[in-house]
């Protein structure tokens, strides 16, 4: 895909942003600061306020007394979506039927009365972008699930908006379309550098797209951060528990090393005298021999996920533990096993 113009981006800045519903909070006072042409992933499991952060960016919505919102250095706090010159792909599309893919694309450009001449020329260059160029007169109902997510896109794209707005537009689709898609929106929006914010449930997702992911829980920000620092320097136990699979292990802090029921592991200089517990990735982790592991344990259980086995250890620490292994390895229930990780993998949360 190739955008048909480069649109004009916006910062954002959201200034101690809360939501009340009838008494309930449902979002504490957020900061949040979005660089002009950055895509922003709100990631975060269902009720944790991150859809509700998009609607107030949106104008659907409008925060708390004390809240303020600004694109670059206009306050649109108070206004309205219609006049916030933002595109919004929702989850379910939202697509008029009795329109056809050119319709659909075009529907925005009408109703804000741009010349027609105008108006043609930028829907051909979104149908090419999209390469939907052969559907344009198609009914929407003639459309397979990913063709309908790019007319959605399309339309958001249309008006040339200062911001562009996804609330989870993945969801709906099949897992094999989702990942071919989610590539597919990574580059274009690399390509058009127009200031995104994009709501998601799915970890995956948020790493592909996000040039910064913001974690929120309960209502709250947990971290903010770039993919790499949120996997692998986690703020706190919330974000580190979302994000991927990671592994505890629990002992007693001596000389160093913390001591657990199936060995001892060198805890990181930083914590070496305080850490009770260490966490590490999968991924992390290699089989060694039992003899010269720094944790010893046995498989419980072995699940083949094609280029890779996960393997579930027992015995090597009070929690059973994960290690990824290349997919070709095989081992029966019960083999002794030796596991060891390196320190730099280590991640001690407070």
């Amino acid at each position: 895909m190739k955008p048909a113009s480069a649109p004009v981006s916006v910062p954002i800045a959201l200034s101690q942003c809360a939501k009340t519903y009838r008494g309930t909070r449902v979002l504490e006072p957020l900061d949040l600061h979005i660089a002009a042409g950055e895509t922003v992933v709100l990631l975060g499991p269902s009720g944790c306020g991150k859809t509700t952060t998009l609607r107030m960016i949106a104008g659907l919505e409008t925060p708390d007394a004390g809240g303020r919102i600004a694109f670059g250095d206009e306050d649109v706090t108070a206004l309205p979506i219609e006049k916030r010159q933002v595109g919004m792909v929702f989850q379910s599309y939202a697509l008029f039927p009795n329109l056809s893919v050119r319709g659909n694309i075009g529907y925005g450009l009408k109703i804000r009365r741009v010349p027609a001449r105008t108006a043609r020329q930028r829907v051909d260059g979104l149908l090419d972008m999209m390469r939907l160029s052969a559907h344009a007169d198609k009914p929407i109902d003639q459309l397979s699930g990913g063709q309908r997510q790019r007319v959605a896109l399309a339309r958001a794209l249309a008006v040339e908006p200062r911001v562009l707005l996804l609330d989870e537009p993945l969801t709906a689709l099949d897992a094999r379309l989702r990942d071919a898609l989610r590539s597919e929106m990574n580059a274009l929006l690399r390509e058009l550098g127009i200031t995104t914010v994009y709501v998601t449930h799915d970890q995956a997702e948020a790493m592909e797209l996000g040039d910064r992911i913001v974690v929120m829980s309960a209502g709250r920000i947990e971290q903010i951060g770039a993919p790499r620092d949120i996997y692998y320097r986690p703020a706190n136990r919330t974000v580190a528990q979302f994000v991927g699979t990671i592994n505890r292990v629990a002992g007693e802090c001596r000389d160093g090393m913390l001591n657990t029921t199936g060995g001892a592991v060198p805890l990181p200089s930083a914590h070496a005298a305080s850490a009770r517990e260490i966490f590490f990735r999968p991924e992390d982790a290699f089989l060694a021999d039992p003899a010269d592991a720094q944790l010893r344990g046995h498989i419980e259980n072995s699940a083949f996920l094609g280029e890779r086995t996960r393997l579930t250890i027992s015995g090597a620490a009070p929690d059973a533990l994960f290690v990824d292994v290349a997919g070709r390895v095989a081992l029966a229930r019960g083999t002794p096993v030796g596991i060891s990780i390196g320190q730099d993998a280590l991640i001690a949360l407070s």
